[in-house]
């Protein structure tokens, strides 16, 4: 088997993968049953290593009706595709989320390889899968004679052993990701003065079609992912209510919090950098939102009954009325994902972390309010497991239904009933389907909402 033509099943190291495929088998062994885990487990690896064959985007409802948004993105997805050749893919509206627009992807389509190779970083090449260009900072390798204009093969280094400037051959593990026209020469690329930025490689032949979105119709739409827009509309946020978002960044629920609450009440979004709340800012600000408060803490930190409710964190107890705890995570859900290092005493931290930001959302919230819990994983130890410490820790938190519920309810774990299952909402990629669609073929995630009793 020739090198590049390694299949795109994601790689993790051998101790992770033997936790996870235990974790993974224990549970669909037995919620399952005659269903080979193994198999199971296998074509999980194989869909994390393939971009969703649906893009979403969510739409700002404050200013926008759904005819006119969908009128601009049509035309400039037209454009787009008209650049590089590509057929005009379906647009239509969510059949439940009204603020959600689909688009309808194709792939893998059979692509003819040249004999020049460019060779691009691996997050360069997971979102090249998505429907990126290569931005010229991404190119690592490129051979010598190259000039703008010419036709590439475009290769995603796997490894992670790619040298800048590279001239030859690359040798180690790569992924082909299709083909494109190099936007500059090899010397400007790597001898210019100025380092250059925009687009180094524009992709005309993508092994996947997908939309080309950086900078589009910015004021808008929100490229996310659909799980994400569920997520907040769980946690249904009112119009003059007092929110919490404790792990904001990049921002996108955070800014669809504040259109479901129609840009009225107090929203307060905190992460632990300056850097990280620009971002959300930045997108509050190309949808002229300016309900939310933004604070760079700590969100472990954030309780102290002798601050004030009114100011920034810390905060006192029981100061809101819902809270959106979308933390860290080991994101094994994210698609598409060919390469992962981590360390199994790094997957194994990440509970431990979870139940201190539960411990401090369950003390901010009030009675009788909402908490919404989520991950972009499908490790049972960040999800139902949690549920399950969650309920035996706070005697007042209650599991509530979900709405909507588009995804698959909780996996089978030890202490979780058969009610609380129907409770939990689970997007596994990992599920084989007859036909794939918009609600099952997304990245990996897991939802539960819960009431703290009066």
């Amino acid at each position: 088997m020739e090198k590049e033509n390694i299949q795109p099943h994601l790689l993790l190291n051998e101790d992770v993968n033997s936790y996870l495929r235990d974790n993974y088998l224990t549970s669909n062994m037995i919620s399952a049953e005659g269903d080979r885990g193994d198999d199971r487990f296998e074509h999980l690896l194989f869909r994390l290593g393939c971009p969703p064959l649906f893009t979403t985007l969510r739409f700002n409802t404050l200013i926008h009706d759904t005819s006119t948004v969908i009128a601009s993105l049509r035309k400039e997805i037209e454009k787009n595709y008209r650049l590089r050749g590509l057929d005009m893919p379906d647009i239509s509206l969510h059949p439940v989320l009204h603020d959600t627009i689909v688009i309808k992807n194709n792939g893998p389509v059979c692509r003819e390889k040249v004999k020049k190779e460019v060779i691009v970083d691996l997050l360069c090449g997971m979102a090249v899968l998505r429907g990126a260009d290569v931005f010229v900072q991404g190119i690592l390798g490129c051979p010598s004679g190259v000039r703008a204009g010419d036709k590439v093969s475009v290769y995603a280094d796997v490894d992670g052993k790619c040298l800048r400037g590279l001239t030859k051959t690359y040798e180690g593990q790569k992924l082909f990701v299709g083909n494109g026209i190099v936007q500059y020469s090899r010397e400007e690329i790597y001898c210019n003065e100025q380092p250059l930025s925009g687009i180094g490689v524009l992709m005309t032949e993508p092994l996947y079609e997908a939309p080309s979105l950086s900078g589009t119709c910015v004021d808008m739409i929100f490229p996310q992912n659909l799980p994400s827009i569920v997520c907040s509309h769980i946690l249904d946020p009112q119009p003059g209510e007092t929110i919490l978002d404790m792990c904001a960044a990049p921002g996108g629920k955070t800014t669809h919090l504040a259109v479901l609450m129609k840009n009225k009440g107090r929203l307060v979004a905190v992460d632990k950098t300056v850097q990280k709340i620009e971002k959300i800012q930045t997108h509050a600000k190309e949808w002229d939102i300016h309900m939310i408060e933004t604070h760079p803490y700590d969100s472990t930190k954030m309780v102290d009954n002798e601050s004030d409710s009114i100011g920034g964190p810390p905060f006192p107890n029981e100061t809101f009325d819902r809270v959106l705890l979308d933390g860290p995570c080991s994101a094994l859900g994210q698609r598409p994902s060919k390469r992962n290092k981590m360390s199994l005493n790094s997957l194994k931290s990440y509970s431990t972390y979870q139940r201190k930001l539960l411990k401090i959302a369950v003390q901010l919230l009030k009675p009788g309010g909402t908490l919404v819990y989520s991950t972009c994983t499908f490790n049972q130890e960040e999800n139902e497991k949690q549920v399950v410490w969650a309920l035996k820790t706070f005697s007042e938190l209650s599991l509530e239904p979900q709405v909507p519920h588009l995804g698959q309810i909780g996996q089978v774990c030890e202490g979780l009933t058969d009610d609380q299952r129907q409770k939990l909402q689970f997007y596994d990629p990992g599920t084989i389907s007859s036909q794939l669609s918009v609600d099952n073929d997304t990245i990996g995630f897991f939802i539960a909402k819960f009431k703290k009793n009066e």
